[in-house]
């Protein structure tokens, strides 16, 4: 079998047509793929991955208000419906978001394993 020759995607189009190989790959399942498979597999996401860093400015969330803006966006909740579902009250979450009330232990521990926020985010955001 020849080896697998880099893959660079340009285009927009290029892009699109990846992603379709890439799901019929992926709608086999793992376990039905062939070596060559899982390895074109790879390549081509990683090809993916690479445009669409280099095309897609994607901003890092770097504070505790924004990852709970995007965690609000994703579970589409309101801050009333947040604070309900972590267990505290709605101005004990504004106060800590707007910064002006450090997080406590509940705080972090709600956000860790009821938003799945990375605990090392947490620790270093709060």
């Amino acid at each position: 079998m020849k080896p697998l020759q880099p893959i660079r995607i340009t285009t927009e189009e290029e892009n699109d047509q990846m992603l379709v190989k890439i799901e019929l790959l992926m709608n086999k399942g793992s376990d039905n793929l062939t070596n060559h498979e899982n390895e074109q597999l790879v390549q081509m996401a990683d090809a993916v991955a690479a445009f669409e860093q280099t095309f897609y400015d994607i901003p890092r969330i770097n504070s505790l208000e924004a990852m709970f803006e995007l965690k609000m966006y994703e579970l589409r909740l309101n801050r009333s419906k947040l604070s309900e579902l972590m267990g505290i009250g709605n101005s004990k979450l504004s106060e800590i978001l707007n910064g002006k009330r450090a997080p406590d232990v509940k705080f972090l521990k709600a956000a860790y394993s009821k938003l799945g926020i990375d605990a090392g985010f947490l620790l270093t955001h709060a």
